[in-house]
């Protein structure tokens, strides 16, 4: 098991990890967009921490849902304009993932068509994240997905290098988030943690981690959605997500990640949205293959399969729209050809895929 980043996962944490957000450069780069690290408050107090360690900034703060290359360019454009040397992303998995791009293109002066040559990275600028979500756990893995305009695709690369040095996980900056958005980010790391399952690279070392954070989103999911301001439910969940990064940091995803990245790419599906609707399918595609690690999470968490189907449908995930058939037809070559395919327990056919598209609505 390898995990290089320092994690910090605290009440007052950006306070806890100063000494070390000190030691990584004299100017930062701030990636993040125009509202949750606001309203969050984490924004201010890292300001304010950086003003008391005499360190210098820049704010960088054009990261929308799903980045996409063109914002990386403009932000390893930025960067170099304004002599920073090193990167604090603030907000989801979305600045995180820009943070971590950003990092690799000023490091090794990458253009825009080499963005995903892996072979290329030599070296990356030190990056610090705070998660102000729920969900991704991309503060602790070594991947970024980005969204190509032109031909709406979202991909992504994991490298070593990508790996953020330090991650501030401080569950009151969660307190912000929407309701969707915490019901979002929360099915997000559930995928995470049941795709440690699914994955063929899965390690019983992680067990203990996937069975706490599943049986951890499936007491508090509910909790927090129906009290938003109930701080120790939002620990938890943010306890929950950890967990699912450091997972998949192991494991990489499967077919669940690959099948709603065109559903998030083309008709804007938010990511954990799109991981939800599908997620019943998948459990029931993969279980033969599983069966044993599935039966024996149920056992821990003292539910059946069928309890925990009843927990999902009560959510109400729905992107209330059928695909047309177009579509699928269309985008099926894209999942075929998804990284996170060889990571399935065993082969998977369009036929598949194409059954569990049409099933959505």
């Amino acid at each position: 098991m390898y995990n290089p980043c320092r994690i910090y996962f605290a009440d007052n944490a950006l306070q806890r990890a100063r000494g070390f957000v000190s030691g990584f450069g004299t100017k930062a780069f701030i990636v993040t967009g125009k509202g949750s690290a606001l309203r969050s408050g984490a924004l201010d107090e890292l300001l304010a921490v950086l003003r008391e360690e005499q360190l210098g900034y820049h704010i960088f703060n054009k990261v929308k849902e799903n980045p996409d290359m063109d914002l990386v360019m403009s932000g390893a454009a930025e960067f170099a304009v304004f002599d920073c040397n090193f990167i604090i992303a603030i907000g989801g998995g979305s600045p995180i993932d820009a943070a971590k791009a950003i990092s690799l293109a000023v490091a090794n002066k990458l253009d825009k068509a080499n963005l995903f040559n892996t072979q290329s990275f030599r070296t990356a600028v030190p990056v610090i994240a705070i998660p102000t979500t729920s969900g991704t756990g991309s503060e602790v893995t070594p991947y970024s997905v980005l969204t190509d305009q032109s031909s709406k695709k979202k991909a992504g690369f994991g490298s070593e290098l990508a790996f953020p040095k330090l991650a501030v996980l401080e569950p009151r900056y969660t307190l912000s988030m929407s309701r969707s958005v915490t019901l979002h980010t929360g099915i997000d790391a559930l995928s995470h943690l049941l795709e440690g399952i699914y994955s063929n690279k899965r390690s019983s070392l992680l067990y203990p981690l996937i069975f706490d954070g599943i049986k951890t989103i499936y007491e508090y999911l509910p909790l927090v959605l129906a009290e938003p301001d109930n701080l120790a439910a939002r620990n938890q969940m943010m306890k929950a997500s950890l967990y699912g990064g450091l997972t998949i940091a192991h494991t990489s995803t499967t077919l669940q990640h690959s099948i709603g990245y065109p559903l998030t790419g083309v008709y804007d599906v938010p990511h954990g949205l799109a991981n939800g609707v599908v997620m019943k399918s998948i459990m029931d595609l993969y279980y033969p293959a599983v069966a044993e690690v599935l039966e024996e999470l149920f056992s821990f968490m003292e539910i059946t399969r069928t309890k925990f189907y009843e927990w999902l449908e009560a959510l109400e995930l729905s992107m209330n729209f059928k695909l047309p058939s177009s579509f699928i037809e269309e985008r099926l070559p894209e999942v075929l050809s998804s990284r996170n395919m060889a990571n399935n327990p065993y082969d998977i056919d369009a036929e598949d895929i194409k059954s569990i598209l049409m099933g959505l609505e």
